[in-house]
C-alpha cells in the first residue's frame, strides 16, 4: 500500500493506493468523524462494491442510495433526489457522505458535501481508473447544465481518498482506456519524464499489469498533488495547467450530448486538437506532436470528433468555458512535452483553422 498526502495545511489528507483496500476497514473508519455515513453508488458499482464497503461499518449507522449510471447523472435533478434522502434521513452535520464509484459520482457526492448543511464531510472511494488518478483528487465538485460541464459546482477537499486497484479488475476496456488519457495528461503538462514512460509502457497499462498500475497511479496522484497544492483554488493559474484538452473535450461532450462519449476519451481527442493548435502558432514542434498523436493512437483513444459535429458548433461551447475572462477565452496549450501553458494569445482564425481540420465547417 502506498500513503501520501494532499498538503493544504490542517486541510490535508491521505491517499492510499493498493490492492484489497475496501477490505480493510482501517482506512475508512480512521476518518469518519460522524455518528452517520450515507454511501452514494450507481446501479454497476453497486452490486460489485457496496456490501463489502458497508461490512466495514456498523450497519444501523449507514445508509445508501443507488443512482443510475452515466454522464446524464451528473444534474441539479440527481442532486436534488440526494438532498431529499438525507432530509427525509434527518442526517445532520455529523454525517460523512462516501462517494464509491467514478468520477459522475465522485462530483455529485462531493458537490453534495459541500452545500448540505452549508457542509459535511465525504471520503472518496474511485472505482474506475480516470477517478483514480484524477477526479477523486483536488476537492473539485459539481453537476453539469445543459449549456456547458462541470459549470456548478464548488471546491470542498475530501477527508481521504482510497484508491483500491482491485476495482480495475471490473471496468470495462473501455473505460480503462479513458482513464489513460488522464495519466497521458499529466505528462503533457509537467513530467516529461513520465511521458516517455507511458511510451514504453502503454501497453502494459491497458494490459492491466499489476506494477504499471500502481507506478502510473502514484505518479498521476503526485502530480495532481502538487499542483492541488500549489493552486487548490485555481487562482494562479497552475491548477488550469490540469485542463490540457478540457475545453475541447468539454464542447465534444456537450455537443454530443452527456454520455456518447466517455469524458477520457474526449479528454483525448481535445489534447491532440491542443497539440495541433500549438504546432499551428509555432510553439509546439512536429516531432513532438508526432508522440503525442502516436501515444494516444496506441492507448487506442479517439482522435477526432465523430463527424456529425461542426467547428461553428464547438466554437460556440468553447466560449462559455469556465477559463473564459472578460470575452476571452483562455486554453492550455503546450510548448514542448512536459510544459504547458494558460494562454489566450492566439488569434480567432487558429482556433477556427485548428477546429476544422478535426471537424466540418
Amino acid at each position: 500500500m502506498i500513503q501520501f498526502e494532499v498538503q493544504l495545511g490542517t486541510r490535508g489528507y491521505p491517499i492510499y493506493i493498493g490492492a484489497g483496500l475496501l477490505g480493510e476497514p482501517r482506512y475508512l473508519k480512521e476518518h469518519i468523524r460522524g455518528s452517520r455515513v450515507f454511501v452514494l453508488s450507481n446501479e454497476r458499482v453497486a452490486p460489485l462494491y457496496l456490501e463489502a464497503v458497508c461490512r466495514q461499518l456498523e450497519p444501523e449507522r449507514v445508509l445508501h442510495l443507488v443512482l443510475p449510471d452515466g454522464e446524464a447523472t451528473k444534474s441539479l435533478q440527481t442532486l436534488e433526489r440526494v438532498y431529499s434522502c438525507l432530509l427525509e434521513h434527518r442526517c445532520g452535520r455529523d454525517t460523512t457522505l462516501l462517494a464509491l464509484g467514478g468520477g459522475v459520482i465522485g462530483d455529485i457526492t462531493g458537490f453534495a458535501a459541500a452545500t448540505y448543511l452549508r457542509g459535511v464531510d465525504f471520503i472518496q472511494i474511485p472505482t474506475t481508473l480516470l477517478a483514480q488518478v484524477d477526479s477523486s483528487v483536488g476537492g473539485k465538485t459539481g453537476v453539469n447544465h445543459a449549456l456547458g460541464k462541470n459549470m456548478i459546482g464548488a471546491f470542498h477537499q475530501p477527508r481521504c481518498v482510497i484508491a483500491d486497484l482491485e476495482c480495475l479488475h471490473t471496468l470495462e476496456d473501455r473505460e480503462l482506456r479513458a482513464g489513460v488519457a488522464e495519466i497521458i495528461k499529466y505528462g503533457l503538462i509537467r513530467d516529461a519524464e513520465f511521458f516517455a514512460w507511458l511510451e514504453d509502457n502503454v501497453e502494459h497499462l491497458l494490459a492491466r499489469d499489476a506494477e504499471a498500475l500502481t507506478y502510473a497511479v502514484h505518479r498521476s496522484c503526485k502530480n495532481k498533488a502538487e499542483v492541488v497544492a500549489e493552486d487548490e483554488l485555481e487562482t494562479s493559474g497552475t491548477r488550469a495547467l490540469l485542463n490540457l484538452g478540457h475545453t475541447f473535450g468539454h464542447a465534444i461532450e456537450t455537443a454530443l450530448g452527456y454520455g456518447q462519449w466517455l469524458h477520457g476519451e474526449a479528454v483525448a481527442c481535445g489534447m491532440l486538437m491542443a497539440a495541433r493548435m500549438s504546432i499551428r502558432l509555432g510553439w509546439l514542434n512536429e516531432e513532438a506532436g508526432e508522440r503525442i498523436r502516436a501515444l494516444l493512437a496506441r492507448a487506442q483513444l479517439p482522435s477526432a470528433p465523430p463527424e456529425a459535429l461542426q467547428a461553428e458548433s464547438l466554437q460556440e461551447h468553447m466560449a462559455r468555458d469556465k477559463k473564459a475572462r472578460a470575452g476571452q477565452l483562455h486554453l492550455v496549450l503546450l510548448r514542448d512535452i512536459g510544459q504547458a501553458v494558460l494562454t489566450a494569445e492566439f488569434s480567432a482564425s487558429t482556433l477556427k483553422d485548428t477546429l476544422q481540420e478535426f471537424c466540418g465547417a
